[in-house]
């Protein structure tokens, strides 16, 4: 846990632009998330937190949605080579080893970020904290069958998924 983590306590005693300023990198790129959580305070535990800001992706516009899921970067992609990832996906592409790829392993998730994005239209979303290598790989290869609805769904369970691992590093109970 970071030496900055705030109590629950804290938390909730912010207002809500320094609340979104805390944890609106939660949900990558899309601080928008932790404002409309901000209302369910206070929060009785992390857990609770994480509930209410799932319970704001989920009750989003679709559109809004989509652009969460856009938000977020192709794996082992342009953005990690040019040092364009926020902390956290750097920290998490890094735990998978998806910065130490040998040139056969980039090609392959070049390949398959392609084939997903013309597919989906938006980037192929794993809890990579939970995975490695080989079996981001062939998740891609399962997912790449979705429906695009399904993928969506998917793709945004995976993002709550992240937050919650991001939200546990964050607030201390």
């Amino acid at each position: 846990m970071p030496p900055d983590a705030l109590t629950l306590d804290e938390i909730n005693a912010l207002g809500r632009d320094a609340f979104v300023a805390r944890l609106g990198f939660v949900f990558e790129r899309s601080p928008w998330v932790a404002a409309a959580a901000w209302d369910a305070r206070p929060f009785r535990s992390r857990a609770a937190l994480h509930a209410a800001m799932v319970a704001a992706m989920w009750a989003a516009p679709r559109e809004q949605q989509l652009a969460l899921i856009r938000a977020h970067p192709d794996l082992a992609g342009k953005a990690a080579i040019a040092k364009e990832l926020t902390a956290e996906s750097t920290r998490e592409q890094a735990s998978a080893g998806l910065d130490r790829l040998t040139p056969a392993e980039f090609a392959r998730f070049t390949e398959l970020n392609d084939a997903y994005r013309a597919r989906f239209a938006f980037p192929f979303i794993i809890c990579v904290r939970e995975h490695t290598k080989a079996s981001i790989l062939a998740n891609f290869v399962e997912r790449i069958a979705h429906s695009p609805d399904d993928e969506r769904h998917t793709a945004l369970g995976e993002i709550a998924k992240i937050a919650a691992l991001r939200l546990n590093d964050a607030v201390r109970e």
